[in-house]
């Protein structure tokens, strides 16, 4: 589904602002409003939901992705002094291994934090738009 990326693509954008999480629902749901009909919305956001994970590991990378990721970022730093220092190459394989890990953690957490964003924004416009009719 291509609006869905698109959307989630928005998100991130919008997750490299520095800015409250009110705020950024804001400014993407004006995005989303501009860009997208209400027939989309509502097929993007059952879609979301449906890929959605609920297992307790993706709701902790989706929090606390870079909590997660420090000690692999740890582990390819030790990596690298001790490749360094005791000149073993060996020891190399340790940085791109930690150095590896940590990024995938990452970009899976920024992922799953735009995905809950643009699910957050949706629910916000779904709601706004029901409020007026009632």
């Amino acid at each position: 589904m291509g609006q869905l990326e698109r959307l989630i693509m928005m998100a991130e954008d919008e997750l490299t602002q520095y800015s409250t999480d009110a705020r950024k629902q804001e400014k993407l749901r004006q995005k989303i409003g501009l860009s997208v009909s209400a027939a989309e919305q509502k097929q993007v956001k059952e879609a979301l939901l449906a890929e959605m994970p609920t297992d307790p590991i993706s709701q902790l990378l989706e929090q606390q992705r870079q909590t997660v990721a420090l000690p692999f970022w740890g582990i390819a730093g030790l990596g690298l002094l001790l490749g360094i220092s005791f000149s073993q190459p060996v020891d190399f394989i340790a940085t791109i291994v930690g150095a590896t890990i940590a990024f995938r953690v990452q970009k899976r957490g920024w992922n799953l934090q735009a995905r809950r964003l643009v699910l957050k924004t949706l629910e916000e416009i779904e709601e706004r738009t029901r409020k007026p009719s009632e």
